[in-house]
């Protein structure tokens, strides 16, 4: 399907899946305690942004297949 906000969230995913990644390599490379913490605050507040576009996306998925299925049945009577 293809719909140009689903498109949007599914960049937005994988924005947040790239920045997890840099994160997850910052985090391994530090050795300060403080900055590991920091750094799982931002991880902990991405995941849950991923969560919410997944959580949108899923929803206007539905929404979509929803209105294709009544323009499907409003065109066959």
């Amino acid at each position: 399907m293809d719909d140009p906000y689903l498109n949007d969230l599914k960049n937005e995913f994988s924005k947040y899946s790239s920045d997890l990644k840099k994160l997850k390599k910052n985090l391994m490379k530090s050795n300060s305690s403080e900055e590991q913490s920091q750094i799982i605050k931002k991880i902990d507040t991405i995941a849950k942004e991923m969560e919410k576009n997944q959580t949108q996306s899923s929803k206007v998925t539905q929404s979509r297949l929803k209105q294709i299925t009544r323009s499907k049945k409003n065109s066959q009577h």
